[in-house]
């Protein structure tokens, strides 16, 4: 966000996951094309004129607002889940509803960044999610992108399961939030990707991609990450193949720009007079659009010391607990050219999100997804 949310009656903050102010208990529902907070009355408020209405999904945490005229009554984000559990598995609907909760925050920073989104009922290709739980249905769940679907296992979402499996696999962090981050990354790298000389430089930093994956995915998981991988490579499961570098490197983009927006948000910075870390400020900025890809790791670089150092002080493991050696950098900055190339600027955001919260056609997903491989 790049602006901290309020409540528009008391004006007191408000996390962006809340359904009632925490302050003077006012129903909430917040809007994708101003980022606002819109106070609600029997389940709607007008906007400029036009009646938007809570979320269907308000039940299981969705604060979104639709517009009047939209069918089925879902926001954009909920439209954009192609499958979810049964409706009468409500152990499992539980956690869909946390998950969902990451994904409105992911869409919040992509539409941040400027970036694309095309919704899978209107182009093949386009984004969706299937959220679904290996844990009910009898069915294998695989954390995955495939053609624009982004699958996540709602069982990464119990805090007990989701840490075994990052302990067993050694890795350093895994949310529910990184899962998407990741997999989005999958996604934007055939969209950011336009022309023969954006993939050649691609290939020249990670990899050619055209290698087999099935061949990759063996080996890795027979053979383990090669023992000098932190040299070159963010994470062990960067080193499989070129597809997982870049989603990899383009997570950590977001890991990055989206701490460092927040901290700008409610104005964290270091003051040289008062730390003995550096000899001049660190001021984060909102956004790094028009900035090059040095100032943005300087400012990290020391910025995420300061928040490793207060996880500390509550006994917790560093909050960024990654290492951005030279080949890192430079990939990073490859994903940070091909975001901040092109984006949308804040009108034709407005235009799309307004075009996108009318159309019948984002409407077409199903209440209960059928059965099927994830």
């Amino acid at each position: 966000m790049s602006s901290t949310p309020r409540c528009p009656h008391c004006r007191h903050f408000v996390y962006l996951s809340l359904l009632q102010c925490p302050h003077c208990g006012a129903e909430l529902g917040f809007n994708l094309i101003d980022r606002e907070f819109y106070g609600l009355r029997d389940g709607h408020t007008s906007i400029e004129g036009v009646t938007w209405y809570a979320c269907s999904n308000r039940t299981w945490g969705c604060n979104w607002l639709v517009r009047g005229e939209t069918p089925a009554g879902q926001c954009f984000s909920c439209r954009l889940t192609r499958r979810r559990p049964a409706v009468d598995d409500t152990i499992a609907l539980e956690k869909w509803g946390k998950t969902e909760e990451a994904k409105r925050r992911l869409l919040l920073q992509l539409g941040e960044l400027g970036l694309p989104i095309v919704p899978w009922s209107v182009r093949k290709g386009g984004l969706g999610f299937d959220l679904l739980s290996s844990l009910s249905g009898g069915e294998r769940v695989v954390i995955g992108h495939v053609n624009g679907i982004i699958t996540i296992d709602l069982a990464e979402s119990l805090d007990d399961r989701r840490e075994a499996l990052r302990v067993r696999l050694g890795e350093p962090y895994r949310t529910i939030l990184g899962h998407l981050r990741h997999e989005v990354g999958h996604y934007f790298q055939n969209v950011l990707l336009t022309d023969d000389v954006a993939w050649s430089k691609c290939r020249e930093i990670f990899g050619d991609e055209r290698a087999s994956y099935k061949d990759a995915l063996a080996r890795h998981y027979s053979q383990g990450a090669p023992a000098e991988w932190p040299e070159s490579f963010i994470s062990e499961y960067a080193t499989m193949h070129p597809w997982e570098d870049f989603a990899e490197t383009f997570a950590h983009y977001l890991h990055i720009t989206g701490t460092l927006a927040t901290a700008a948000a409610i104005g964290i910075h270091l003051d040289a007079g008062v730390t003995n870390m550096r000899d001049t400020d660190v001021v984060p900025l909102q956004s790094y659009r028009d900035e090059p890809i040095q100032r943005l790791l300087a400012d990290w670089d020391w910025m995420s010391q300061g928040f490793n150092r207060i996880n500390r002080s509550m006994g917790f493991g560093d909050l960024y607990p990654f290492t951005l050696v030279g080949p890192v950098r430079r990939k990073l900055g490859f994903v940070h050219d091909m975001v901040t190339r092109a984006p949308l600027t804040l009108d034709e955001q407005v235009a799309q999100a307004q075009e996108q919260s009318r159309d019948p056609a984002l409407a077409a997903a199903p209440d209960e997804p059928g059965t099927g491989a994830a």
